[in-house]
């Protein structure tokens, strides 16, 4: 059943100046997610499309990133290229609580644009007051 919807677009331009700053990819992204972005040379569309789908994430949650880090949302790619998401600790957490077993991503870029779709499925609609 699905729990929950969110999508996300953002103009690539901003997040081609975050990258700038070291503080940026540390404190929104985790470590296997920043060694995908070494080996695209830290594309702005590749970490725009990362950013993009955790802020999707949480849409479909329903929370917002209250109560965790957006590094507890790791998005990765598999061996086709299909982006797939870990939610660990606090996030984990919430989406446990709020009957969310799985979410399904994706991803889309263009010249200038960054977007991520989210669905958040689970066993239960539970509505959180």
């Amino acid at each position: 059943m699905i729990v929950g919807v969110g999508t996300d677009i953002i103009e690539i331009k901003r997040i081609r100046k975050a990258i700038e700053k070291e503080r940026f990819i540390n404190r929104y992204f985790t470590e296997r997610e920043i060694n995908q972005f070494k080996e695209r040379n830290f594309s702005p569309q590749t970490v725009a499309g990362v950013f993009s789908a955790k802020e999707a994430i949480v849409k479909a949650m329903g929370t917002g990133f209250s109560g965790f880090s957006p590094a507890d949302i790791e998005v990765l790619k598999d061996e086709s290229g299909k982006p797939y998401a870990n939610i660990y600790n606090n996030a984990k957490s919430i989406c446990d609580k709020n009957g969310i077993k799985n979410i399904h991503i994706s991803i889309s870029h263009c010249k200038e644009y960054a977007q991520g779709f989210a669905v958040a499925e689970g066993d239960t609609f539970n509505i959180t007051e």
